[in-house]
């Protein structure tokens, strides 16, 4: 499937004649700066009286007293209090001297206890005093603590005046490196499976691995993508495509909201896939949990996270709609394609999402989110989205970390699509055009007309399939191709090498994979005529080709 660049001319079919399948893929384009939704002046939900009935407690409350009847209540409430307070003081007095009169005979008898309401009016009642019983221990004991609780009582008002004061005159010490930030749960996060995913614990669990990235790209323009913290170092890996444009600022911003200035590490156009690095990196980074993409199935549970359109912290969930989906894209930044057999998923992405995570259930990184299927260039998420997968990632990334570059495999053919019918069966696959000299196809026999229909037991669906599989791979991985030759079917072992790199440090002159070019039928050295938009295009990669090999 031959794609165009996001804002490349006009596809000339009419698109109530093209199939879904046939629309080509787009890059998530980093966003421009956005205008803010209209907003119209709200009014508030109006309220509606009710009635206050005269004994439910379960509605407002009666009509407040007048101001007269409530001052005489609050007075005799203090009051009542102020008689509770030397109340208890004056029981503990005549307690102590009750135990001191038990001890020493000689000690002049107390007279009975009464209650201060008892003589409020006068003087206390005069007569002999009745025998007293001993009196149980608990009494002076519940004395002593109600008096102790009396004082406590007022301490403790002294001292949440005291606490009131300091929170109104705001002398409480805060920090500027803690907000926003919360607690980061294990990964894989516990209780959440696949069969019964957990979304609120794994959002909880990631969040602070998933950054927001803006980019400066020259005369006041700039653009946005998002990215995932892989090390505590301050490595982020993004898509090449988001930072590919920058004039030298890129800023970062963490989950938290706190932002940090950020260097290109590498970046590689091939797989599009780029990495940066926080300056002072601070050392409460949450790195993420890198997941195993061979193991990913279709309809399982996943959950991407990014800066769509500006808005960071973005969650979104759907499932696995298939894997090693040949997806073929090119960007704006160079002419080369970028093939990758990717995730797709129908958890919306869409401008921005570029170089988010995708997540599994468990809360690990299976894909970098990258392109989304779109009718227009105008449109966005249609449910047709895309991720690299993250076993590519990690090959990448790694290269891009240790010396800025990353080396691909390569086959050396050229292939175009076709069909191949062997042992009764016809199946689709990669047509060889061409088979380039001391190249790992030619070393292992491989000829002209074969049609390769599998690789290490993988189908392969065309010419965009092959290249993407090879492209998975590390140089020097020994690989089996299942090739129909003469109408029999035979295995190739085939040891993979470095592709030749041309033109690394000038994007725009890159030539086209090898493996993925289509056979020129025409090779003219002027400007051709009478070719379709197609043909034209596949005339200028093999210029492009020509150029490039010098």
């Amino acid at each position: 499937m031959t794609t165009t660049p996001e804002n490349g001319a006009a596809d000339q079919t009419p698109a109530a004649d093209q199939h879904p399948q046939a629309q080509p893929t787009q890059p998530l384009p980093p966003v421009n700066p956005t205008q803010p939704l209209p907003v119209h002046a709200t009014q508030p939900l109006p309220v509606h009286p009710r009635p206050v009935h005269p004994t439910n407690p379960f509605l407002p409350p009666h009509p407040a007293a007048p101001a007269d009847q409530r001052a005489a209540y609050e007075a005799a409430q203090r009051q009542t209090v102020q008689m509770d307070q030397f109340e208890a003081v004056r029981r503990a007095q005549w307690e102590a001297a009750q135990r001191a009169a038990a001890q020493d005979p000689a000690t002049t008898p107390q007279a009975a206890y009464q209650p201060a309401a008892a003589y409020a009016g006068g003087p206390a009642p005069q007569g002999p005093v009745p025998p007293q019983r001993k009196r149980s221990l608990w009494l002076p004991v519940t004395s002593a603590a109600a008096a102790a609780a009396i004082v406590a009582a007022i301490a403790t008002v002294g001292i949440t005046q005291g606490l009131s004061d300091d929170e109104v005159a705001g002398n409480r010490p805060a920090s500027l490196a803690t907000i926003g930030q919360s607690a980061n749960d294990t990964v894989p996060v516990a209780g959440s499976t696949s069969e019964d995913p957990d979304w609120q614990a794994v959002a909880q669990a990631v969040q602070q691995s998933v950054v927001a990235i803006q980019v400066s790209t020259g005369n006041g323009g700039g653009a946005e993508g998002s990215g995932v913290i892989i090390d505590d170092a301050g490595h982020i890996v993004t898509n090449n495509h988001v930072v590919a444009g920058a004039d030298g600022e890129v800023q970062v911003t963490l989950t938290d909201g706190r932002l940090f200035d950020a260097t290109i590490v590498g970046t590689d156009a091939t797989t599009d896939l780029a990495v940066i690095k926080l300056k002072d990196a601070p050392d409460d980074l949450k790195a993420a949990a890198i997941g195993d993409s061979s193991k990913v199935v279709v309809g399982q549970p996943v959950m991407a996270v990014g800066n769509p359109l500006g808005l960071a912290n973005t969650v979104t969930t759907g499932i696995v709609s298939a894997v090693d989906r040949p997806v073929s894209t090119s960007g704006d930044s160079t002419s080369e394609a970028t093939v990758t057999n990717a995730i797709q998923i129908d958890a919306a992405v869409n401008p921005g999402n570029s170089g988010g995570p995708l997540f599994d259930a468990q809360g690990r990184v299976i894909g970098i989110n990258s392109s989304i299927a779109t009718l227009s260039s105008e449109s966005g998420s249609i449910g047709l989205g895309f991720a690299i997968p993250v076993d590519l990632v990690k090959n990448i990334a790694a290269q891009l970390i240790d010396d800025g570059t990353a080396e691909h495999a390569f086959l050396g053919v050229s292939l175009s699509d076709g069909t191949a019918t062997a042992d009764g069966v016809t199946r689709r696959g990669a047509v060889v055009e061409q088979v380039t000299d001391d190249s790992p196809a030619a070393k292992a026999e491989l000829r002209a007309k074969d049609a390769i229909v599998a690789i290490d037991g993988d189908a392969v669906g065309g010419a965009e399939s092959l290249t993407a599989y090879v492209r998975a791979l590390p140089s020097g991985t020994d690989v089996t191709l299942t090739v129909v030759r003469d109408g029999k079917t035979i295995e190739v072992d085939v040891t993979l090498a470095v592709r030749p790199e041309t033109a690394q440090s000038e994007p725009q002159q890159q030539a086209p994979d090898e493996q993925q070019a289509p056979d020129d039928q025409q090779g003219q050295n002027g400007f051709p005529e009478g070719m379709s938009p197609d043909e034209l295009w596949e005339w200028f990669q093999q210029q492009q080709e020509q150029q490039g090999q010098g």
